[in-house]
């Protein structure tokens, strides 16, 4: 039987979540579950955890916790990441604190914009650091990478490291179905296709027995947008606005674009029900639950688990028993969407079978979608860049083109930000020159 290795098993609920779905699937249940996690507290916390799911649904599965990440990995077949470098004190912290500054506000600041990109570069040495093991250890391993910012990590592991890597995003799985309901329509019969780049990537086409549903939807969007705020109103906007639905969430994408998050114009915080500092709002929250949280996940020796939508144990089944699955991963783009770059990091489908993970060609995008996508694929691109050559100018290009930052800041005010950013981060960065 497989074994599947998690870094980053501190990440309690998640790991329930991925590990747990496994536990139930009759093809993966007999695997040893190898946890990993710098945190020794949280990395025990889940071993509890997942020995009880285990031992509540028929004790199949081996639950090993190691503090050695080289032998967690060594043998593994599969291995996930959920790793968060640096948390959110002192790195969160600092990617929303600095920017705030130079009057530079954000929403969820970890897949672009100023935070995205140091996220990015804290994290990439670490990603590297697990490549190195990989392919030391366990080099026909599958790479199942969760965190973000996705595209950046995903991307710059698939050009630089021998790693089969596959990033892995929940947003496209749910955004018909969520968009569906938020207008009162029905989703049974939905048939859609999707791609683009990772939390901005595009519902192309939603169809019912053949019939465009399209039409239908922008008209209940338009007046839903008029009847007062909602939690999606920046992604109906841009939908009436561009054509199309982009499947992450309206927070995400109000930092994604320039329209938006605007000193001058503080008045469209209001109007679009804009959640400002909403990712640190929510880690002091989950901070604050988890004594709670841990009761009824730790503590609970009855503790039972329902299967869940998230790709991973699908993808994993897909590959052991050759069982073939459509999923919406992110991969080099390798002309799969041929008016995107080539060594972008897309998100398209993607069949999955004991072949592994093979994209699906999509052809190109309508031209004002691949041209926003392009908007962030500069950042994704040069924060690699960054990263390969250690060269700081890299670093400001990136902050320089990215949208919601140069929209906001004078290249100046950029350059003086990335510094200050550098500077705050320290140690939890490579040496750039």
């Amino acid at each position: 039987m497989p074994k599947i290795a998690f870094l980053g098993a501190g990440s309690t609920v998640f790991a329930k979540n991925i590990l747990g779905d496994c536990l139930l699937s009759p093809v993966l249940r007999d695997s040893e579950f190898a946890l990993y996690d710098i945190d020794l507290q949280r990395l025990h916390d889940s071993e509890r955890m997942l020995n009880a799911i285990n031992a509540n649904s028929g004790n199949y599965g081996k639950i090993v916790a190691y503090i050695d990440r080289k032998e967690a990995l060594r043998g593994a077949d599969y291995v996930i990441n959920a790793v968060q470098v640096g948390g959110y004190e002192p790195c969160t912290v600092i990617d929303f604190e600095v920017p705030k500054k130079y009057g530079l506000r954000q929403t969820i600041g970890d897949t672009l914009g100023i935070g995205g990109i140091f996220r990015a570069l804290r994290t990439l040495p670490v990603l590297f650091d697990f490549a190195r093991d990989i392919e030391e250890v366990c080099p026909d391993a599958w790479f199942l990478n969760y965190t973000n910012p996705m595209a950046i990590l995903t991307g710059a592991l698939l050009r630089y490291t021998g790693v089969k890597t596959v990033g892995l995003c929940h947003s496209v799985q749910v955004c018909a179905s969520h968009l569906l309901r938020s207008l009162e329509m029905q989703e049974e019969g939905v048939q859609w296709t999707i791609a683009g780049i990772n939390h901005m990537a595009w519902l192309l086409e939603i169809t019912r027995s053949g019939e465009d549903l399209y039409p239908e939807i922008k008209k209940r969007a338009a007046e839903k947008q008029k009847q007062g705020k909602h939690h999606d109103m920046v992604r109906f906007e841009i939908m009436l606005r561009f054509g199309y639905y982009v499947t992450e969430s309206s927070e995400h994408n109000a930092e994604y674009l320039p329209y938006f998050i605007k000193s001058q114009f503080p008045e469209l915080i209001e109007r679009f029900n804009i959640p400002l500092d909403e990712y640190p709002r929510r880690c002091v929250n989950q901070i604050k639950g988890w004594e709670k949280m841990r009761q009824s996940l730790v503590e609970n020796p009855n503790l039972s688990h329902s299967r869940t939508s998230e790709y991973g144990s699908y993808i994993m089944e897909a590959m052991e028993a050759d069982q073939p699955i459509k999923i919406g991963g992110n991969v080099l783009n390798r002309g799969m969407i041929p008016n995107l770059p080539y060594e972008a990091c897309v998100e398209v489908p993607c069949l999955v079978d004991s072949g592994g993970v093979s994209p699906c060609y999509v052809g190109k995008l309508p031209p004002q979608l691949a041209a926003l996508n392009m908007t962030n694929i500069n950042v994704h691109l040069l924060t690699i860049e960054a990263f390969a050559t250690l060269k700081k100018e890299h670093i400001y290009h990136a902050a320089l083109l990215d949208p919601h930052t140069s929209s906001e800041l004078t290249i100046d005010q950029i350059v003086q930000l990335c510094d200050d950013m550098i500077d705050a981060h320290g140690d939890w960065l490579p040496r750039f020159r």
